[in-house]
């Protein structure tokens, strides 16, 4: 089946800039040009709630992985974290010199990144918003700044030209690509890891392997390319595009699957949710759209297998793909897998313990949290103890 439009939300003053679902599907956050953020119930008939705090516009905004905080990067060169209850309290804290234009929290919800019109790059802590270190090799404004899933590598995009590989863990840069055809609007890691996907103002996405440092797949397309998200099997890439579509490229075919027409203008933003069945898009037309995925749930039992085959894009091919502007290309459906009851059954009991899993990380991620403020404290105990000595000591030699 063809991807299908779920829900419509309306509510936002100006042109959406970043949507992104909460982990249980629950919520769902955009902000927009009228310095807004606003919360959406996915569930019908709860109203959406408007957050208001930025004085300028709101680029980005993010859900952290548990789904109990959410950043949203501003015109005004400001972070916020806020917690997305009926109140929406937020801290807010100057985070850069210019506009902050991307926000990202590392998959174990420790710590955030910031990309701004300054040039740099800035990695925080959560719990206690406190600045770590900066990556300031861009010569340009920086668009776009994406932990990897295991948080050891950052990839960021910049109007120089350059999309740059950092390890977290030295701050060096590890690689540059050149983009010589434009700008990049958006970059993001593919679910594996091993390569990055890149949407540029030269109507183009390109997905490189980060192993090799080389291109994988071209598509080019007929519009600036503005936004990008990975299907959570990384089969599945969806993009927004100015010529106002959707485009939906089958990353293991290397071809355009669907192309989704619902924006009025230019697509802005678009992401898919954690589990891949809903992907949620943003227009200049201040309209939030919600799509039902509706690809073959055999595609789901991919995710599994994927996961043990480690990557799924394939490195043997070098594809150059037409996004042509053509409707619908209609998938070509595998012949009925037959999958039985048992199969289910065993499915959805895996998606219950990963659930349980995820609950069970997410107390652990909380208490790491309390511990690591203990030991700040600590710290900060011992040092004053050590001080006093030292005080003491002087004072005795004196």
């Amino acid at each position: 089946e063809d991807p299908s439009l779920e829900r419509h939300f309306k509510g936002h003053r100006d042109a959406i800039t970043s949507v992104d679902f909460s982990a249980n599907k629950k919520q769902l956050v955009s902000g927009s040009m009228d310095s807004c953020l606003m919360i959406w119930s996915m569930k019908p008939q709860v109203r959406g709630y408007r957050f208001v705090g930025h004085k300028d516009a709101v680029m980005c905004v993010q859900f952290s992985p548990s789904g109990h905080l959410v950043a949203s990067g501003s015109r005004d060169k400001t972070v916020r974290l806020w917690i997305p209850s009926i109140k929406g309290e937020s801290t807010v804290f100057k985070a850069h010199t210019a506009t902050v234009r991307s926000v990202h929290f590392s998959s174990d919800g420790q710590s955030f990144l910031t990309a701004s019109d300054d040039k740099t790059v800035k990695v925080w802590t959560v719990h206690r918003q406190k600045f770590l270190f900066s990556l300031s090799q861009h010569i340009n404004w920086v668009r776009c700044a994406r932990f990897s899933p295991d948080g050891r590598l950052i990839v960021s995009a910049s109007d120089d030209k350059t999309v740059k590989l950092w390890d977290k863990t030295s701050r060096e840069c590890i690689h540059s690509f050149c983009e010589h055809g434009g700008f990049v609007n958006h970059v993001d890691f593919h679910p594996s890891g091993t390569c990055i996907a890149v949407a540029g103002t030269d109507n183009t996405v390109k997905v490189w392997d980060i192993r090799m440092n080389r291109l994988l797949q071209h598509y080019q397309g007929n519009a600036v390319v503005n936004s990008l998200s990975f299907h959570p099997s990384g089969n599945y890439l969806v993009t927004a595009s100015n010529d106002s579509t959707l485009k939906i490229l089958d990353l293991l075919e290397g071809r355009l699957l669907y192309t989704l027409h619902g924006h009025q203008g230019p697509a802005t933003c678009v992401a898919f949710s954690r589990t891949g069945d809903l992907f949620a898009s943003g227009g200049s037309d201040e309209q939030v759209m919600v799509w039902k995925t509706n690809f073959d749930a055999a595609d789901y039992g991919d995710v599994l297998k994927t996961q043990k085959s480690g990557t799924s894009v394939d490195g043997t091919h070098h594809f150059l793909v037409e996004m042509g502007c053509g409707g619908h290309l209609k998938k070509t459906k595998p012949q009925d897998s037959g999958r039985n009851h048992e199969q289910q059954e065993e499915e959805t009991s895996l998606a219950n313990t990963l659930e349980h899993i995820m609950g069970q990380l997410d107390v652990l991620t909380q208490t790491v949290s309390i511990l690591e403020q203990r030991l700040t404290l600590t710290e900060d105990k011992l040092k004053e103890c050590l001080e006093n000595q030292q005080k003491i000591i002087q004072s005795k030699t004196s």
